[in-house]
C-alpha cells in the first residue's frame, strides 16, 4: 500500500490526486471534490486460489477490473432504486473506472460479511460446532482492515469502546448489510445462482450518514451453480448476459 497525493491525468477524467493504492483498485481525488475508483485485474486469495475474505493479493485475473466494475454498476443501480445510501455516482466501464462520492471509512477500515453458508473462514473459526454449507441466517460478521493481524473479528460493544463506531452505527451497518445482501441474493437467485457469503465496506459521508463503499462484484462474494463454485468472471457474464 501506498499513499501519495501526486497530481496527474487518468484517461477519461479531470486532473487527479492519487490518494491510495490498494489490493484489488486505486483511488484519486477529482478536482470537483469526487472520487475516482480504477479498478484492476487483481483478486484477493492466497497460493493462487481466489478467496474473497483473503488480505493478500492472490492472483491476476485478466478483465477481472471490468467484469468487476459491470457488476458492481448492476448492482449499484438496483440500490440506488430502492434508495439504498451508497457512495456510488456513475462508471466508465471502457476505462475501468467508477465515480463516487467521498466518504469516510470507520477507524482505518472496515469489512463487513453477510453469511449465508457456513464456508471459508467461518468454517475455519466454528468448525467445532458448524458443519460445511450449513445454512446461516444472513449471520453479519465485521472485521478489522489490518493485514498484520489477519483481519481479526470484532464485536459491537468492542467496536464502540475503541470509539471505531458507536452503538447507533452499528445498528444501522447490520441492517444495511442484511437489506444490501438480501437484494444481491435475490437477483443472483434469478439466474438460479446461490449467494454462500458477501463482504461489504461502509464509510461515513459528509453529512454522516452510513453508506456503502467500495464495489459489489465476483471478488467480494462466493457464489455457486449446482453446488459448483463460480469464478468471478463468469459471474459476471451469468449475471449479465443478454
Amino acid at each position: 500500500m501506498h499513499n501519495k497525493k501526486v497530481w496527474k491525468t487518468v484517461k477519461g477524467a479531470d486532473f487527479v490526486k492519487h490518494i491510495y493504492t490498494g489490493k484489488t483498485k486505486d483511488v484519486y481525488e477529482l478536482e470537483n471534490g469526487h472520487y475516482l475508483l480504477k479498478f484492476k485485474d487483481d483478486v484477493t486469495g492466497e497460493n493462487g486460489v481466489f478467496d474473497p475474505g483473503a488480505n493478500t493479493v492472490g492472483l491476476t485475473m485478466e478483465g477481472a477490473g471490468r467484469a468487476g466494475l459491470r457488476l458492481t454498476k448492476h448492482f449499484f443501480e438496483i440500490l440506488k432504486e430502492k434508495d439504498i445510501p451508497t457512495h456510488y455516482i456513475d462508471a466508465d466501464i471502457e476505462e475501468a473506472t467508477m465515480t463516487v462520492q467521498p466518504a469516510t471509512v470507520f477507524g482505518k477500515g472496515l469489512e463487513v460479511i453477510c453469511r449465508y453458508r457456513a464456508v471459508g473462514s467461518f468454517l475455519r473459526r466454528y468448525g467445532m460446532y458448524a458443519q460445511e454449507e450449513q445454512p446461516l441466517d444472513a449471520f453479519v460478521e465485521v472485521t478489522l482492515k489490518d493485514d498484520d493481524r489477519q483481519d481479526p473479528p470484532i464485536s459491537e460493544d468492542a467496536l464502540a469502546m475503541l470509539g471505531i463506531l458507536s452503538h447507533e452505527e452499528y445498528k444501522e451497518l447490520k441492517e444495511l448489510t442484511k437489506k444490501i445482501a438480501a437484494t444481491v441474493k435475490e437477483e443472483l437467485a434469478k439466474k438460479e445462482i446461490d449467494l454462500y457469503d458477501i463482504k461489504f465496506e461502509f464509510g461515513r459521508a459528509k453529512n454522516g450518514q452510513v453508506l456503502l463503499i467500495d464495489e459489489i462484484s465476483g471478488g467480494n462474494m462466493r457464489a455457486y451453480k449446482q453446488g459448483k463454485y463460480i469464478e468471478p468472471l463468469e459471474l459476471e457474464k451469468m449475471m449479465l448476459e443478454m
